[in-house]
């Protein structure tokens, strides 16, 4: 079972642990077009690497490319996306794949919808009003 985190816990984490990494899984338009937890003042990296093509097709390669951006399966690794819905998934596949320290940030970057239908006024990274950028 993946345990669901706060983005408030993910940030003191980053903050106190500089070998814990946050993963965004979402695509590149939405890191482009909605924007990105801003890590900067934590001396911190964002991970980019997409849990889906915009298609909606898994990306086979997922693992691998946690290893080839440097990843280590012994670090508290904390997985992000919109919703927290993909990354859920996407830590599921980590663990299988031998990271152990896997958790999934609830509500991820936008939160659920709105009595309005919109993202992220609610819940999650934006609305817990944690730093983030857009490109």
């Amino acid at each position: 079972m993946i345990e669901d985190v706060s983005p408030q816990y993910v940030w003191a984490e980053l903050e106190k642990n500089d070998q814990a990494v946050l993963v965004d899984v979402r695509t590149m338009a939405e890191w482009q077009l909605v924007g990105v937890p801003d890590l900067a003042s934590l001396g911190q990296r964002l991970v980019l690497v997409s849990w889906q093509d915009l298609d909606g097709t898994p990306n086979a390669r997922f693992a691998e490319d946690l290893e080839q951006v440097g990843v280590r399966k012994d670090a508290p690794v904390y997985f992000i996306c919109r919703s927290g819905v993909r990354s859920l998934s996407a830590a599921q596949v980590a663990r299988q794949a031998g990271y152990r320290r896997v958790y999934n940030v609830a509500d991820g970057f936008e939160g659920p919808l709105d009595i309005h239908g919109h993202r992220g006024s609610t819940a999650g990274w934006k609305a817990s009003a944690l730093p983030w950028r857009q490109n």
